[in-house]
């Protein structure tokens, strides 16, 4: 565990919540006050702030939070506000509803979580939308890869038992006569051993299945399906090896091309900032080396020119808020002798109040 967010000491959810209401009573609203509150505790402290905040004004938090704020900035602040179990359901009833299914979401939330997370998941789930999370996920998915996803959801992974060194070799051969040792594949081997095995066994069958092959369980599983499967059974490999890795890439992956995936960006950041943001981050300079400079350079950049790409301003600041933002501020005043507040003032009037920083 790396997180980067771990809730502040001599907690006081009352005061917080009265801040808060303070930060949103009136004419206008108090952005920073919400920011600095809300950005620096806990889910847990932040769910304590909700219920005080019920409490003391008979008033619902979220609701009153929405109602004060708008775009990326109220989707991260509404995200912070959800228990980490909401807050990924809600994202999972989204990429189904509707016309088609972003398999992308499902196998980023449901293949990289422990079974202790996803059964949390599936109870929150139903409670939400009165609907089982495997009915709703066999309806909008098919095929081998609803199988996968189903053994999944229903718990099938074990992760109270030890390794066992003798059964990881066993496992490794049947995937390798799975696949690479016979004329197409069964992907039935592939998924029962993926979804079933605990993180810490699977690492034991990806050693031995090198051993007998010669190359990664990665290589085969890229060499020998295709699809949603081999994108959600890679997944599930990048994790067991190095899950801070898997979430970089998926971070980078949203930043590339036309556009930016904002919402992944919001839900890769807020999911991950108690778990392992930390390590992310590290492993995303590793990766892609993408220095602080770089990071500043492109900030200062946004804000150049005719106009100021609000869109580069919101992803930067959004995406670093709790990675290292206070190390982008600084490095800014250094290298250009103002603050990055007093800039975000000039090209864009009221954005240096209402950032996350």
């Amino acid at each position: 565990r790396d997180p980067t967010v771990m809730g502040v000491p001599n907690f006081n959810a009352t005061e917080d919540a009265a801040a808060l209401r303070a930060a949103m009573k009136g004419f206008g609203t108090d952005e920073q006050a919400i920011i600095d509150i809300l950005t620096t505790r806990s889910n847990i402290q932040r769910q304590a702030i909700s219920k005080a905040f019920t409490h003391e004004y008979g008033r619902d938090l979220i609701e009153d939070l929405k109602s004060e704020l708008g775009g990326n900035f109220e989707d991260v602040i509404v995200a912070l506000m959800l228990s980490p179990e909401e807050y990924l359901c809600k994202e999972l009833n989204k990429c189904m509803d509707g016309l088609g299914t972003d398999e992308h979401t499902l196998i980023e939330i449901l293949c990289t979580r422990t079974k202790k997370e996803i059964a949390a998941i599936v109870e929150t789930y139903e409670r939400l939308y009165n609907r089982p999370l495997a009915e709703h996920m066999c309806s909008e998915t098919s095929g081998d890869f609803r199988r996968l996803l189903t053994l999944i959801v229903t718990g099938a992974r074990d992760d109270e038992a030890g390794v066992d060194p003798a059964r990881a070799r066993e496992d490794a051969q049947q995937l390798y006569d799975a696949g690479e040792a016979k004329w197409g594949t069964d992907e039935e081997i592939f998924n029962k051993i993926l979804a079933h095995d605990s993180f810490a066994q699977l690492r034991l069958v990806f050693e031995e299945y090198k051993n007998i092959s010669g190359h990664t369980i990665e290589q085969a599983i890229k060499a020998e399906l295709d699809g949603e499967l081999k994108e959600a059974l890679s997944a599930i490999v990048e994790c067991v090896e190095c899950a801070a890795a898997w979430f970089a890439r998926r971070l980078r992956h949203a930043m590339q091309g036309l556009g930016t995936d904002d919402r992944t960006l919001i839900r890769v950041v807020v999911s991950r900032a108690e778990v392992d943001l930390g390590a992310i981050k590290r492993e995303y300079e590793r990766l892609y080396d993408k220095t602080l400079s770089s990071e500043i350079k492109r900030l200062r950049n946004a804000m150049q020119g005719a106009g100021t790409d609000d869109g580069a301003l919101v992803r930067i600041i959004a995406t670093r808020a709790e990675v290292d933002l206070g190390a982008i501020k600084r490095e800014y005043e250094r290298l250009y002798d103002k603050t990055l507040e007093s800039d975000l003032k000039v090209h864009q009037p009221g954005a240096g109040d209402c950032m996350i920083y």
